[in-house]
């Protein structure tokens, strides 16, 4: 499991939960957002353009 807080933020990866490879954000300890990682499409929620950045920087870090 990957979990990293970021900007007010967590963001949880399972690694080798269901496909497609997806992460949960959360903000106090509420989902906002269900993002598909493969697709770059939301499954549940809207994601901000806050988070999408968030979710990019750490895509270009390697961490999701």
């Amino acid at each position: 499991m990957t979990k990293i807080r970021r900007g007010n933020f967590v963001f949880v990866a399972w690694i080798g939960d269901h496909s497609p490879y997806h992460v949960h954000v959360y903000k106090d300890r509420r989902q906002i957002v269900k993002w598909d990682l493969e697709n770059e499409t939301a499954m549940q929620g809207t994601p901000t353009r806050r988070i999408l950045k968030l979710i990019k920087e750490l895509q270009d870090e390697g961490e999701l």
